[in-house]
C-alpha cells in the first residue's frame, strides 16, 4: 500500500484530528462514531489507499441464491429509482447484511468508471473492508445516512456521495441496504426519502412473496391512501393469527416491533374478525370498509383478500366485481389496485348497469370489440371509465387474456416509455437478465386500457400509432419486433378534438384509438343516481346507515363535479359523523354549504376529510391525492416525496420543515405550489 498524495493527506489529518477531539462535526455523530470504529477497532488509516476487497464468484452467486427472494423483490423498484434520479453518474446498489454487493443498476460508463474502487457486485462494502461509506455505516449503525464525499473514511472514496437506508424482512430483522452512490451533488435528503419509499415497496413484495398462502390485509386511517405506498398491511393466516406486517402497519397501530403483533389476532387489533372483513371486502367489490381499532375509538379503513395463492381467488372476486361493476372507480387516479377483479370468466350481464344509456353503450361496445375495433371512453374524472372498460375487456374476445391498465397522467415522462414498450437486458446495468416486458407485450392476448391518454407526450404518441398500425412492439434497447394481439380501450376526460387543433395531440392517433367514441354520463345525469347512493352508503357505512329526507334530496340535488369519487368520499365521512344515527343535513357540510342549483361540468377538486389520527400532533391535513393542475414529473416526483414527508412526521410542518433545514413560510410556499393543502398551521 502507498500513502496518498497530500490532498489525501489532509483530508487524514482531519480524521485524525476530528476522532481525537471527540467532537461531532457538523452534527452529524454517526459519521463521527463510524470514524471512531475504524480507527480504533478496526485498525484502518485513512491515508492509505485500500484495495478493494471482492470475494469470488462462486461465494457471490452462493450469496445471491441465498437472498433470491430479496433480489427478485428489489430488480424492478431499483430499476424504476434509477430512471427517477435521472443521474447518469450514480448507482443503485442492494448489499446483503455483511456488506457484498449482491445486485447493482447504473449505466455501462458509471459502473466501468467505479469498477476499480470495488463498486460492483461482490464488492465488499462493510465498515472493516471499506471505512465509513452509505452501505457499511448504514448496516453498522443499523439507520439511514448520508455519508457525503469527505465524511468517507478512505480518501479514494472523497469523490463519492452515498445514501443508504436498510431493508428489513418481514420479521422486522436487517436483511440487506440499498444505497444510491454518485458523483453528482445530488440533494441527499430528497434521495434519502425516495430511497426509503423504494424500500418499503421492496418489503411490501417481500411480505407477498414469502407469505402466499396468508390473507393480505391492507389499511389506513384515510380510505384514499390504501392501495398506495402508505397502506399498513398484514399476512394474516386463516386462523386470524397476524403473520407478517410492514413498517406503515406498525407505526399506525402505535407499535414498535413485530414482536408486538406477531401471533396476535385480528380481533385483538380491530373490533372485527377475518371472516367478517373479507366478506364486507368481497360484498364492496374491494373498496375499503370501516374497522375500529379495538378497544380505542379509533377508526380505520380496510381490505382483506384471499391468498394469492388461493385457486379460488379469481372466482371469488368475480362474483364481487360483476356485483358492483357499476359503482365506483379506485380511490385515486395516480394508481391501480392489485386487484382481482375481474380477471377472466364469462361476462357480466348488461343488466349490471340500470342506467339505459350505459346499458345501450355496453350492448354498442360488445359488438364493435368483436370485430376488434379500438373504444374511446370519453367522460368526466371520476365517471367511472375503468370500471366501463373492464366491462368492455369481460364482453371481448380477449376476456380469457389480461387486463392492463396504464395511467398516462400518472406516470412521468421518463417512465412512461419504458413501461409501454419495455426494454431489453442491459439497456441498464443489472436490469432483470431477461429485460421487462413492457404494458404492451403484458397486454397481449388481451385488453390494453390507456387511461387519460391525452397526456401522453407527442413522441410516445408517435410510437404509440406505429404499434396500433403494424401490430408489434420494439422493447428500449433493441431492434427485435415482437408482434402482438390486444383489445385497445383509451379514454380520457380532455375533448381530443380540441387538443387536435391546438396541436397537443396527433390528429392520426386520434382517429386510430376512436374506431367508436363513447361518452358515459355524469353521476348527476344517471338515471339510476337514487339506487347508487343507496348501494355505495351500505357499502361505505353498513347496512344500519339511512339517510334522513332532506339528507337524500341534498345528494340528489347536488352536481357531483367528482362524480362517483366524490359520492363515495361524501357518503364515507357522512356515516363515519353520524355514527350509526340517520343521515342528516349537519352530517353533509360540503353539501349544505354549497347549495349549488346548476351543474358544474368542470372536474372539481374533491372534498376529503381529516381522519382520527393517533398521537397528540395529529394536524387537520386535506390532500387531494392527485391535484387538478398537471405538474411535470420533476414537480410531481417532489410532490410525492413531501408526501411521504408529511406522513412520516404526522403532518406536522414544523417537523418536516426542521428535517428539510428550511423556513415553514419556505415549505408553505412548497405545498401550495405542488397543491398539497394543509387546512390549518400545525
Amino acid at each position: 500500500m502507498t500513502l496518498m498524495p497530500r490532498q489525501g493527506d489532509r483530508h487524514a489529518d482531519r480524521v485524525l484530528d476530528v476522532v481525537r477531539r471527540g467532537f461531532h462535526e457538523e452534527g452529524n455523530d454517526l459519521v463521527t462514531r463510524s470514524w471512531s470504529r475504524c480507527l480504533n477497532q478496526y485498525h484502518l488509516d485513512p491515508g492509505r489507499a485500500r484495495e478493494p476487497v471482492v470475494i469470488e464468484s462462486g461465494a457471490l452467486q452462493s450469496r445471491r441464491n441465498q437472498h433470491a427472494d430479496v433480489i427478485e423483490c428489489a430488480r424492478y423498484e431499483m430499476t424504476t429509482l434509477y430512471q427517477q434520479l435521472a443521474d447518469p453518474q450514480c448507482a443503485v446498489v442492494l448489499t446483503d447484511t455483511d456488506g457484498v454487493i449482491v445486485h447493482m443498476v447504473s449505466s455501462p460508463e458509471f459502473a466501468a468508471e467505479v469498477e476499480p474502487m470495488g463498486l460492483h457486485a461482490g464488492g465488499m462494502w462493510g465498515e472493516a473492508e471499506a471505512g465509513t461509506n452509505g452501505m457499511g455505516t448504514c448496516l453498522a449503525a443499523a439507520h439511514p445516512i448520508s455519508v457525503r464525499r469527505d465524511e468517507h473514511f478512505f480518501s479514494q472514496f472523497t469523490q463519492l456521495t452515498c445514501s443508504a437506508v436498510p431493508v428489513l424482512d418481514p420479521a422486522g430483522e436487517i436483511i440487506g441496504v440499498l444505497d444510491v452512490t454518485s458523483r453528482s451533488s445530488l440533494m441527499q435528503q430528497h434521495v434519502l426519502v425516495l430511497l426509503g419509499m423504494t424500500v418499503r415497496m421492496i418489503e411490501n413484495r417481500l411480505i407477498d412473496k414469502r407469505f402466499s398462502n396468508a390473507h393480505p390485509l391492507h389499511f389506513h386511517s384515510r380510505p384514499e391512501f390504501v392501495y398506495t405506498l402508505h397502506e399498513g398491511k398484514l399476512a394474516v393466516g386463516e386462523d386470524g393469527r397476524i403473520l407478517a406486517a410492514n413498517r406503515s402497519a406498525l407505526f399506525q397501530l402505535g407499535l414498535h416491533s413485530m414482536d408486538e403483533i406477531r401471533a396476535q389476532r385480528i380481533d385483538d387489533l380491530f373490533q372485527t374478525s377475518l371472516e367478517d372483513i373479507l366478506q364486507r371486502s368481497l360484498s364492496s367489490s374491494f373498496h375499503p370498509v370501516v374497522a375500529y381499532r379495538a378497544k380505542a375509538a379509533l377508526r380505520f379503513f380496510a381490505v382483506a383478500r384471499r391468498p394469492a395463492s388461493d385457486a379460488d381467488t379469481p372466482a371469488r372476486a368475480r362474483v364481487a366485481g360483476t356485483a358492483m361493476l357499476a359503482l365506483a372507480e379506485p380511490q385515486a387516479e395516480g394508481f391501480r389496485a392489485p386487484s382481482r377483479v375481474p380477471a377472466v370468466g364469462t361476462a357480466p350481464s348488461i343488466r349490471t348497469f340500470k342506467d339505459a344509456r350505459l346499458v345501450a353503450h355496453l350492448d354498442t361496445a360488445r359488438r364493435v370489440v368483436a370485430r376488434r375495433t379500438p373504444v374511446l371512453l370519453c367522460g368526466e374524472t371520476g365517471s367511472g371509465k375503468e370500471v366501463f372498460a373492464r366491462a368492455i375487456h369481460e364482453t371481448s374476445p380477449h376476456a380469457d387474456g389480461a387486463f392492463v391498465a396504464v395511467n398516462c397522467a400518472s406516470l412521468p415522462e421518463t417512465l412512461i416509455e419504458s413501461e409501454l414498450f419495455g426494454y431489453k437486458a442491459g439497456a441498464f446495468t443489472g436490469a432483470q437478465r431477461s429485460g421487462r416486458r413492457g404494458k404492451i407485450l403484458q397486454a397481449d392476448g388481451g385488453t390494453l386500457f390507456l387511461d387519460e391518454i391525452a397526456d401522453m407526450p407527442l413522441e410516445l404518441q408517435a410510437r404509440l400509432l406505429r404499434v396500433l398500425d403494424e401490430r408489434q412492439v420494439t422493447p428500449l434497447g433493441t431492434e427485435e419486433t415482437h408482434p402482438v394481439d390486444f383489445q385497445l380501450v383509451s379514454a380520457s376526460h380532455n375533448h381530443l378534438p380540441t387538443l387536435v387543433r391546438e396541436g397537443r395531440f396527433r390528429e392520426d392517433l386520434y382517429y386510430r384509438l376512436a374506431g367508436i367514441e363513447l361518452d358515459l354520463p355524469p353521476l348527476r345525469d344517471r338515471s339510476d343516481k337514487r339506487e347508487l347512493i343507496q348501494t355505495v352508503l351500505a357499502d361505505e357505512g353498513g347496512s344500519a346507515s339511512r339517510l334522513g329526507d332532506e339528507a337524500e334530496r341534498l345528494l340528489m340535488a347536488h352536481p357531483w363535479p367528482g362524480n362517483l369519487r366524490q359520492l363515495r368520499h361524501v357518503l364515507r365521512t357522512a356515516a363515519a359523523l353520524a355514527d350509526g344515527k340517520t343521515i342528516t343535513r349537519e352530517h353533509l357540510p360540503s353539501l349544505a354549504a354549497r347549495q349549488v342549483s346548476s351543474p358544474v361540468h368542470a372536474p372539481a377538486a374533491l372534498p376529503v376529510f381529516a381522519e382520527d389520527r393517533m398521537g397528540a400532533e395529529a394536524s387537520t391535513a386535506t390532500v387531494d391525492p392527485v391535484p387538478a393542475v398537471k405538474l411535470n414529473p420533476i414537480q410531481a416526483n417532489e410532490r410525492q416525496v413531501l408526501l411521504q414527508m408529511l406522513e412520516q412526521h404526522r403532518w406536522n410542518v414544523s417537523n418536516v420543515a426542521k428535517a428539510l433545514d428550511v423556513s415553514r413560510n419556505t415549505l408553505y410556499r412548497k405545498l401550495h405550489k405542488l397543491h398539497i393543502e394543509i387546512s390549518a398551521p400545525d
